[in-house]
């Protein structure tokens, strides 16, 4: 049998922004109208109006996926100016309210606002999305419980989130906790066999919990309909750059556990309340706090654990062709997250719409 491609997907969210006021425009989705006539379906409305989503093709590598997705933020950054307006690459917005954002006309947005209300509506929050290609599905199950103890030292180095409503969260990443008021969100439970949860999906479906598996919003799970496993733990780094050298990392953890297992090797797993404590450190400390190694049962600089995942998949970066992209990890580890860097440019100016500015001009850095 031979091994899967490993084919990458990417999603960016971008936030839509006013260049005067540098707050959030519900644009009623001009862009995506007007994108689209170039990008196709390469480009897609989200629930609220100030946010434009585009998805890459299927990508045979990183090069792929670098020149595809340099072209979306390109074309979509062009197409947002020519209607008087900018796209920018973080978390969440500095200080905009989500209350004065109007959500997308659309009955799958409408029937979302009407049962979780409030908690819909307060979620104008931006992510990244990985896809890597994975057509056995019984296979993606198992390096899904695996690759979740990893989830935590990625979603650290993609921090991109600390401010909220104009306030400083002291979170490196504060979109994951605005998402963590909807449901079925988070790191997932430990499924034995595809089977099984797609036994859960349908009694969920069955018990009126659900209309179908895309409204279960965990930090990684097995697509319902597409040969991928889908990792969703990611803000939306700042620079393309970041965002690449993120889907390489999952494409090489993928990767390095389907050689485990066809070797009869295993990668311990962990549950998911001790994944939770991980997640939770990343989320507000980012790269500069410490997370927990489990195997040895102590607290570890963060940093460390990123170095050693780095060192757990180097022996599939070179097939894969992304030993560039994991390389660019270290850079990421030396000029800090976006969150990072965003606190420098506030703490240096003491204005968010400085800070704004910032993130706009780096959304188009290497495009």
């Amino acid at each position: 049998m031979s091994a899967p491609a490993f084919t990458l997907g990417i999603e960016e969210e971008y936030m839509v922004v006013n260049p005067e006021t540098r707050e959030l425009s519900s644009h009623d989705q001009k862009i995506v109208e007007h994108a689209g006539r170039i990008l196709d379906d390469q480009v897609k409305a989200e629930m609220h109006q100030a946010v434009v989503e585009v998805g890459t093709g299927i990508c045979r590598n990183v090069d792929e996926a670098r020149k595809d997705l340099a072209n979306l933020r390109k074309t979509v950054s062009q197409v947002a100016g020519d209607l008087g307006l900018r796209i920018g690459a973080a978390g969440t917005h500095p200080f905009s309210h989500w209350s004065t954002q109007l959500i997308t006309p659309n009955p799958r947005y409408e029937d979302i606002v009407n049962e979780l209300q409030e908690a819909a509506r307060s979620n104008l929050i931006f992510g990244l999305h990985v896809h890597v290609g994975i057509a056995d599905k019984n296979m993606a199950m198992h390096i899904a419980n695996s690759v979740r103890y990893f989830l935590p030292h990625v979603y650290a180095l993609s921090t991109n989130s600390p401010f909220w409503e104009g306030r400083n969260t002291g979170f490196k990443s504060f979109r994951s906790k605005v998402f963590d008021k909807f449901p079925r969100t988070g790191i997932p439970d430990y499924f034995n066999t595809y089977e099984d949860f797609i036994g859960y999906v349908n009694l969920l479906v069955k018990t009126g919990c659900i209309d179908n598996a895309k409204k279960i919003w965990w930090d990684l799970r097995v697509h319902p309909f597409f040969p991928t496993i889908e990792f969703r733990i990611c803000d939306i780094p700042m620079l393309m750059e970041e965002t690449i050298a993120i889907a390489a990392i999952f494409q090489a953890l993928v990767a390095k556990l389907y050689k485990l297992r066809t070797a009869n090797l295993n990668f311990m797993s962990y549950t998911r309340a001790l994944i939770n404590e991980n997640k939770w450190r990343a989320g507000r400390y980012g790269i500069d706090g410490k997370m927990i190694d489990f195997g040895k049962e102590e607290e570890v600089r963060t940093r460390s654990l990123i170095l050693e995942l780095l060192d757990f998949i180097d022996d599939v970066v070179d097939d894969l062709g992304s030993r560039d992209s994991i390389n660019y990890v270290h850079t990421m580890l030396e000029r800090g997250t976006g969150a990072d860097r965003q606190l420098k440019v506030y703490e240096e100016t003491g204005d968010l719409v400085k800070v704004v500015d910032y993130i706009l001009d780096q959304t188009l850095v290497g495009t």
